[in-house]
């Protein structure tokens, strides 16, 4: 079933043409992925998909029925309402529809209305239509579905009282894309949802896409991420889109094939065209050739020539080389403390780093990776421990929140001021190479975009020569074409590199040591991201061995020391609960298979007539529900003794 189409669609902001002719296709269940650089127009065609954006010309189908979510880049949450008030009101019809479910059984219960079989009967049809319309609109589930995605995004139940206002701009955006993942319309339209999220909760968000029931369309520069989710990738690209199967990966392998085959036929094409204009021009003014050659005149203006696959889409070209070498030993770390003034956000840090070392710093946000670099590069003191700098270090530091460049210089300026013996050409050379040219470098640092200020921090940092790069998140910012680009001069740098970034991809090329950092300390793991997450599930699988051995060992041990009758008297008990809870776990399944057996039957059309069966499985429902709780109670009771025994 489609539920997207996008036919010939043309806009243009005043003289400038945006899109031109796009054509796009979302089926029920796809999994589709925007790609292209910025400014290329992905952002515009998601706005005007999602309606919030007027175009040209051109059709947009949408089947009847078919709702549409749409989450901004940067869309944050604003609520005078508590998080989880917040969410429950996407619910309200659902809850509605409880309150009459709940007052249908008042209304059953009631004898008057028992004891008159027509009225009895209407209302045991209604409240059994009602029924079925709560149960297929997930109404037995839609507070653990709550819950489920709130903890997903990092909320939890300790935090569902505070009111949405208090709440910073990252956890805004947060909670925007919950609310929007609860509501699961048809199609889910996301404009780069991976913005603010930490490695772990982008994580549990791949794994919620990929079971999500309805069709996606995303936005992303994670590149990760795609490869995960997404199985189509539409590439936006000179005003066009283009179609492409599989996931990033595959979308790469089979672009650069393409371009290999389009530059083959776009170079013959061109020495045709040639040879047609070289014959023009010798033979047009022969009168016995002149004929021939406006015959070939006429050919080649009617001839569809390609465009040149590399188009007129410019790209950063830069590497980073060093001054001079440092020692073998570049960064020392002990039990170093972290935070701001008194407040300590991470102790325990231990880290070392040698010469031509690719460090990659993750863990989740808050941990304290970016003061821990501010830390390193003097921006901030350390609270305790110890730092210490190899020979010849040179430190070159990327701030993820380019808080230097905030001056009111002109981007010349920002960069010839600090290299004043560089003359103008050279200094504007470099900044062609990151994309400032002709007007560009006259723009004033404080106003440039995100993506502009990204490139002349690189900039800066390559001008520098340092042999140890400490980077805060460089790929932030940077369209997909500038990472790959960012990622190849890295590779080939001939320094230590010590970096903090969420972007999986970015961390597989680059790192060959992943340090994890939490509140108490740092562990390090010898390899990529990859290796990183195969490590860390090993070490949790020999975690939870231990921790199911822990128990077993703890008795061994009570066995051996208790000589005491008291403690033979603890073991006997310890033992008796041990029977009773396994015994009550066998009950408490059977009442369970009872409750979802009686449920069913009331659900039965065929019973619906009959009041008195009806009547008769509502009591044995309540016998077993109230017999159920018992039992669980019973439960908590004996494991908090048996626990207390333990202990």
């Amino acid at each position: 079933m489609i539920v997207l189409q996008v036919n010939q669609l043309y806009k243009s902001f005043l003289a400038d043409e945006i899109l031109s002719g796009v054509k796009l296709e979302v089926q029920h269940r796809d999994r589709v992925a925007l790609v292209g650089r910025n400014g290329a127009g992905k952002s515009t065609l998601l706005k005007i998909i999602a309606g919030q954006m007027s175009y040209d010309s051109g059709d947009i189908i949408i089947p009847k029925g078919v709702q549409i979510g749409y989450l901004e880049q940067h869309a944050g949450l604003n609520s005078t309402l508590s998080i989880w008030d917040e969410m429950m009101s996407i619910f309200e019809p659902i809850i509605a529809q409880e309150k009459t479910l709940r007052s249908l059984e008042q209304q059953m219960a009631d004898p008057t209305v028992y004891e008159n079989p027509s009225l009895y009967a209407k209302i045991m049809s209604e409240y059994d239509q009602l029924q079925h319309n709560f149960k297929d609109a997930g109404g037995y589930q839609y507070e653990s579905d709550t819950r489920s995605v709130l903890h997903g995004m990092q909320f939890y139940p300790e935090d569902y009282e505070k009111p949405i206002s208090s709440l910073s701009g990252g956890q805004r955006t947060r909670l925007a894309l919950a609310k929007l993942l609860l509501s699961k319309p048809d199609l889910l339209i996301l404009d780069e949802p991976t913005n603010h999220l930490d490695i772990e909760t982008l994580s549990w968000l791949e794994s919620y896409l990929k079971g999500y029931e309805g069709a996606i369309l995303i936005v992303s520069h994670d590149r990760y991420f795609l490869d995960q989710v997404v199985s189509i990738v539409y590439e936006v690209s000179r005003h066009r889109v283009t179609k492409y199967t599989g996931n990033y990966s595959a979308y790469l392998d089979e672009k650069a094939k393409n371009y290999e085959r389009d530059l083959r036929l776009y170079e013959r094409q061109q020495d045709e065209k040639a040879k047609l204009e070289d014959f023009i021009q010798k033979n047009i003014a022969r009168a016995s050739t002149t004929k021939m050659a406006q015959s070939r005149r006429k050919m080649l203006e009617r001839t569809e020539w390609m465009e040149s696959p590399d188009g007129d889409e410019k790209s950063a070209s830069f590497g980073f080389t060093i001054e001079r070498q440092s020692g073998n030993d570049v960064l020392s770390i002990d039990s170093l403390a972290v935070g701001y003034g008194d407040k300590k956000i991470s102790k325990g840090i231990t880290l070392r780093a040698f010469r031509e070392d690719r460090i990659a710093l993750v863990g989740p946000n808050g941990v304290g990776k970016s003061t821990l670099l501010k830390t390193i590069v003097k921006d901030l003191p350390s609270l305790s421990g110890e730092i210490r700098y190899g020979t010849n270090v040179q430190i070159g530091y990327y701030d993820q929140e380019q808080a230097k460049l905030s001056s009111n210089k002109s981007v010349l300026k920002e960069l010839w001021d600090e290299w004043p013996l560089m003359n103008e050409k050279d200094i504007r050379t470099v900044l062609g190479r990151f994309l400032f040219s002709g007007d560009d470098v006259d723009k004033i640092v404080s106003s440039l975009s995100g993506g502009e200020k990204a490139r002349l921090a690189l900039a800066k940092l390559m001008m520098q020569k340092s042999n140890f790069l400490i980077l805060d998140e460089p790929t932030n910012h940077l369209d997909l074409d500038s990472k790959e680009i960012l990622e190849n001069a890295l590779i080939d740098y001939p320094g230590t590199l010590l970096f903090v970034s969420h972007d999986r991809y970015f961390i597989n090329r680059i790192a060959t040591k992943v340090i994890e950092l939490s509140g108490d300390g740092s562990f390090e793991y010898l390899g990529d991201y990859d290796y990183y997450l195969e490590k860390k599930q090993e070490l949790l699988e020999i975690e939870q061995m231990k921790a199911a051995a822990q128990p077993q060992a703890k008795t061994e041990i009570l066995e051996k020391s208790s000589t005491s009758k008291i403690d033979k008297e603890a073991k006997k008990r310890e033992r008796q609960i041990r029977r009773s809870i396994e015994e009550l776990e066998g009950k408490m399944q059977e009442v369970t298979i009872d409750i979802a057996r009686l449920e069913e039957a009331l659900c039965d059309p065929e019973i619906f007539t009959d009041h008195e069966k009806i009547t008769q499985l509502q009591g044995e429902l309540s016998t077993v529900k109230e017999q159920h709780e018992l039992f669980e109670m019973e439960w908590l009771e004996l494991n908090e003794e048996l626990e207390n025994i333990i202990l």
